[in-house]
């Protein structure tokens, strides 16, 4: 064994197994929670249907969430294939409007110490809680909704320590979306292929879980494995705020834990960050982009549609107008920040702006409906890529920024730096 002391990832896998594991060892970990969703849960069933599976071995979660509401009969369809066998499989399914796999997962069952894997690659974001979370191909998702288990090579970890002002405060204007952006930008979109992105430093340890969410969320875009953050007294504040305070554990890194390696991020004098098409690693300060001109705006999706995002949105857009050249679409992650944002006038906001409120759901990120982009047009979105043809259209462009500067662009209509309307 490595003499030294254990990282985050190897410490939860530690903890399950119930005996000391390293990087680079191939283990078969007990699964606590599987996620699959309307695009991927059709051949995950299959595969547990073919191991002559009849009910899940571990708790396993459906979501109606990447086409909701179906928009043509094939996935209206599909939905009825879902909610039928989630009936009789005893599998707990969040239909229509319920939320986003990863943020109501987040809310609802996810906690520290917990191994969780999805048939989708940004499941990482669970690891803001202090979970080992991952994303599958749906085939391996079957297996362990069958087997309860799964197989790892545990990953060596890169540690992330992010500093800012004295007291660990971001500049104004910067979010965690600009942070991991930045990130993203020094290590490239490959730079952290099967690692594990373990973040930490002063001003995560000041970020709340929301914040937090965003920077695992993005861990996959460098290639990483996961990403995973500290479960510490921010994590216990979470989980009290959302009914499940018991589901907290302590869990930390060791002082003399051996990383693969380590990234010291200064973001004292960061600028928000634009990552430009269509690489998520293309990011520039918004200093060099300001003025280009969108057709399109998305707040929302996975990355940042929670409830702090969208009141960093609507500080900008209240008591403004939507320019008239730009379409501002907003999609709450989940039925709770939905409401939320109801009762706390945000949604008001938005609309009497100009702006089209959306069910909590995928499709515009994920280019399936409810804002697919035509030729030619350009979209500045929250989301998390911005390959070719993501939002339905290999015509179209894709601008990644955090819901601040989305507001801001959105009032422009080009994008703009939000700190002018701060």
């Amino acid at each position: 064994m490595n003499p030294g002391g254990q990282t985050l990832v190897e410490k939860i896998i530690s903890r399950r197994l119930g005996k000391p594991v390293e990087a680079g060892e191939v283990v078969v970990a007990p699964v606590d929670l599987v996620l699959a969703h309307d695009g991927t849960a059709p051949l995950a069933i299959e595969q547990f249907q073919a191991l002559g599976g009849k009910r899940p071995a571990t708790r396993v979660l459906f979501f109606l969430d990447h086409a909701a509401p179906a928009p043509r009969a094939e996935v209206a369809n599909t939905h009825r294939i879902l909610r039928t066998f989630a009936a009789s499989a005893g599998v707990c399914l969040y239909d229509v409007g319920a939320g986003i796999c990863h943020q109501t997962a987040a809310e609802r069952w996810a906690s520290p110490g917990q191994i969780i894997v999805g048939a989708d690659s940004h499941t990482c974001t669970a690891g803001a809680l202090g979970a080992f979370a991952t994303g599958m191909g749906s085939t391996d998702v079957g297996v362990a909704m069958a087997l309860g288990q799964t197989w790892f090579c545990i990953p060596e970890t890169i540690r992330i320590d992010v500093y800012g002002g004295p007291d660990g405060a971001l500049p104004k204007g910067l979010t965690a979306k600009d942070v991991i952006l930045h990130i993203i930008g020094l290590l490239g979109d490959d730079g952290a292929t099967y690692k594990a992105l373990e973040f930490g430093g002063p001003v995560v340890e000041r970020l709340d879980v929301e914040a937090r969410m965003t920077l695992c969320n993005m861990a996959v875009e460098a290639g990483a494995k996961t990403g995973v953050c500290a479960a510490d007294p921010e994590t216990q504040r979470f989980l009290d705020s959302m009914g499940r305070g018991e589901d907290f554990v302590p869990l930390r890194p060791d002082p003399n834990a051996v990383y693969e390696r380590r990234l010291e991020v200064d973001v004292s004098e960061l600028s928000p960050q634009i990552a430009l098409p269509p690489s998520v690693d293309c990011v520039r300060p918004v200093e060099e982009v300001e003025g280009v001109r969108v057709d399109q705006v998305l707040i929302g999706t996975c990355t940042n549609g929670r409830l702090s995002d969208l009141r960093a949105a609507a500080a900008i857009i209240t008591g403004r107008r939507v320019h008239p050249g730009v379409r501002l679409l907003v999609a709450p992650a989940s039925r709770r920040v939905y409401l939320q944002a109801v009762q706390e006038g945000l949604v008001e906001a938005f609309v009497a702006a100009g702006g089209v409120v959306l069910p909590p759901g995928c499709g515009a990120c994920v280019g399936v409906h409810l804002g697919v982009l035509g030729d030619g047009e350009r979209c500045l979105s929250t989301q998390n890529r911005n390959f070719t043809g993501r939002m339905g259209n290999p015509r179209g462009e894709i601008f990644l920024a955090s819901p601040a500067t989305a507001a801001a662009t959105a009032v422009k209509g080009a994008i703009a730096d939000p700190r002018e309307f701060l």
